[in-house]
């Protein structure tokens, strides 16, 4: 999405409160982010769907409901990829907004991110699957044949992580991939001090999903972390770094080069 959607968006007050809302507790369906609002449902329905066309909010169905999702991932993409570039008031002003949108309460136990990428499903496929690619963006690689109920071996900045619960558990080409988290595993202590990394070890493992649709020149990219306990630590690691991951494959996918902090 162009910057100027992100600018447009934020312009009117009552997006930047529905997107306060979301901050304080997301996945919330219409009916709960129109209590309180001195409007009528259908107008917050016409203010979400603007949020929805910047990609600050990303929706989701679950049974029934819609629920709805803040997503930080462009803002991150703005503030990385022009910051450093343009340094005038109103992008220190956006700094300053995504630091904020990325305080989530530790309580949530759900993310969903989404970005646009000029792209084929085909080679996005690549860019989550082959270590040429994550490594670039991710710093990570997998040493797996991506069938279903393999294990993944992660190597994470030369970390090898190994466990037989890490496994794939979706993989459908082009389309969808999933696989459970990695372990914190001992090889990792010294990244953490003992207390945090304790907890992290203690935590049960959560999941990762990958959904890519093909929308026009791009392809839509949704990310849904969840299946976390409550209180999770291991939540509030991932929080802060899918927007910048994320940012970091858009850039490595449309320039050739990866964002320069995730290098």
């Amino acid at each position: 999405m162009a910057a100027v959607d992100v600018f447009k968006a934020l312009a009117d007050p009552t997006r930047r409160e529905l997107l306060d809302r979301l901050n304080e507790r997301n996945g919330q369906n219409l009916r709960e982010l129109s209590e309180g609002m001195a409007m009528a449902r259908q107008s917050v329905s016409k203010h979400l769907a603007i949020l929805e066309g910047a990609n600050l909010v990303t929706s989701r169905k679950k049974g029934r409901e819609k629920l709805h999702y803040l997503n930080a991932v462009p803002i991150n993409e703005i503030a990385e990829r022009w910051i450093n570039r343009y340094d005038r008031p109103r992008v220190r002003a956006l700094s300053d907004l995504k630091r904020a949108l990325e305080e989530v309460p530790m309580e949530q136990l759900e993310f969903v991110y989404t970005t646009y990428i000029k792209t084929t499903p085909e080679r996005l496929w690549e860019a989550l699957t082959n270590p040429a690619f994550t490594s670039r963006w991710w710093q990570t690689t997998f040493d797996t044949d991506w069938a279903v109920g393999s294990t993944m071996i992660w190597d994470n900045n030369g970390v090898i992580i190994e466990d037989p619960d890490q496994v794939v558990l979706e993989a459908q080409p082009f389309s969808r991939l999933s696989y459970t988290w990695h372990t914190f595993s001992p090889e990792m202590r010294e990244r953490f001090d003992d207390e945090v990394f304790d907890k992290l070890s203690s935590e049960r493992r959560s999941r990762a999903t990958f959904e890519l649709e093909p929308v026009g020149d791009q392809v839509k990219l949704t990310v849904i972390h969840d299946d976390f306990e409550p209180g999770s630590l291991a939540a509030t690691m991932v929080r802060n770094g899918w927007p910048i991951f994320l940012s970091s494959l858009k850039t490595l996918l449309e320039t050739g080069e990866p964002l320069p902090s995730t290098r």
